[in-house]
């Protein structure tokens, strides 16, 4: 085969976990774009087909093998031609894969990303091509947003997270590359740029001695034609007066906050190896409500960690209750090999587990219920993301609103609206799901 023949091929993707493996994939399939490969979006009319995993905790990993063994049995039918599996799992767990898995036609570790052309001119027989070094990210996600990965791995430890060992240490780019990267991401119709790594809060730290945060939202919020600026994963421990005051002066930083906090015990909280402690964390949230109220929080929480008494648990709730989180997320715990909570004693069983997280979240949904309430009959201005052409509804997002992570806005099509328009919609409605919007 040749080369040209090679790029005759169709290469689909599966992209599976949080918002930084899809922009390793976008970078890749960018490769591969830039190589000369046709991109598709149906794994079942392809020739190649990437499987993008995730494997942070157990239930990431299952989903992650059920998407593997699909893909196999399609190529045991001869629908697809070759399986490449990328992304943490492999970096996870590399041998073993190799054994389960013998019909997989390469597994990538994540640090060999930028080898994908090469691993499948090798696949096919070709002769080693020059490297791709320009690209563009083949963009995956729908409407006018897009994820900025500024850091990779992580640096905290926490007691129960496998991501330092899959990841790293925690690295930082570039400034002047993701500024640069940002303005091509605007140039091709991107309005909103959401930052995302497994800290933000740390950016630059490691690079430049210092954080440059804040130095990075200035110089990404001068570029001309971004319009809104969000923050996700930041750590409390590093979210300062200075960054809530920069986000809620700067016209181009979205009001909101993603900032998990896990817990409110301190002695779990010491044990997840947490830098904030009980009054600590309850003092920043009162901060935030009180000085700093346009900016609306969302959290996520583990319920089941090990020796999390039912005292604990309670306590837990009340925190939840008192605060009335904007947003909220919960995760039964997961027991996971090389961490440190794996070998802790006083592990619940997953009934216990279940029933916490049935209970916190019924919490939670009171909370959202009430608030969504207050804000019907409100004005405010929404980014149109896609077309639901089944309810013949668009779906919007706001400021304080993150696509696919909170609720939408949907507003009726009135010809007049396009993806990608800054809309501005009064909230007549919420049916649990998702607002609904009348066009002003």
């Amino acid at each position: 085969m040749t080369k040209e023949e090679l790029q005759t091929k169709v290469v689909s993707a599966i992209s599976l976990g949080c918002d930084k493996n899809k922009v390793d994939l976008e970078h890749m399939l960018g490769r591969l774009q830039a190589y000369g490969f046709q991109i598709t979006d149906d794994v079942y009319n392809c020739d190649i087909v990437i499987v993008n995993t995730c494997a942070f905790i157990q239930p990431a990993q299952e989903e992650a093998i059920a998407n593997i063994i699909e893909m196999e049995d399609l190529k045991s039918k001869g629908r697809i031609e070759k399986i490449i599996v990328t992304g943490c799992f492999p970096e996870r767990n590399y041998n073993s894969m190799k054994e389960n898995f013998p019909e997989i036609d390469a597994f990538l570790k994540i640090r060999e990303n930028e080898n994908i052309c090469k691993t499948i001119e090798n696949l096919y027989g070709i002769e080693k091509g020059k490297a791709v070094k320009k690209h563009q990210r083949v963009l995956t996600s729908a409407g006018s947003y897009a994820y900025l990965k500024i850091a990779d791995g992580c640096n905290n430890v926490c007691s129960y997270c496998t991501i330092p060992r899959i990841r790293g240490r925690y690295t930082s780019q570039p400034m002047e590359e993701l500024v640069e990267e940002a303005k091509n991401l605007v140039s091709r119709g991107i309005c909103e740029i959401i930052l995302v790594a497994q800290d933000t809060t740390r950016y630059g730290e490691d690079l430049y001695g210092e954080n440059k945060l804040i130095d990075l939202c200035q110089k990404l919020s001068k570029i001309k034609g971004l319009k809104w600026i969000r923050i996700h994963y930041a750590y409390p421990e590093k979210v300062s007066d200075e960054l809530l005051q920069y986000i809620a002066t700067n016209d181009k930083m979205c009001k909101y906050l993603d900032m998990p906090l896990q817990h409110i015990d301190d002695q779990l909280l010491s044990s997840m190896r947490r830098r904030l402690n009980e009054d600590e964390t309850r003092a920043l949230i009162s901060k935030i409500k009180t000085s700093y109220p346009q900016i609306e929080l969302r959290s996520t929480f583990i319920v089941g960690y090990p020796g999390e008494t039912w005292s604990k648990f309670k306590k837990l709730c009340k925190f939840i209750e008192e605060s009335q989180f904007d947003y909220a997320g919960f995760f039964p715990y997961s027991k996971e090999p090389n961490t440190a909570a794996f070998y802790m004693p006083k592990q619940l069983l997953s009934w216990t587990k279940k029933r916490r997280y049935k209970k916190i979240n019924k919490i939670q949904n009171s909370i959202v219920s009430t608030k969504a309430a207050q804000k019907i009959g409100q004005e405010i201005e929404v980014l149109v993301d896609f077309f639901d052409q089944e309810k013949g509804e668009y779906v919007c997002h706001s400021q304080n609103l993150s696509p696919l992570v909170d609720f939408g806005v949907r507003i009726v099509d009135n010809n007049n609206v396009k993806v990608g328009d800054f809309v501005k919609v009064r909230i007549y409605d919420f049916d649990g799901n998702d607002y609904k919007g009348e066009i002003l």
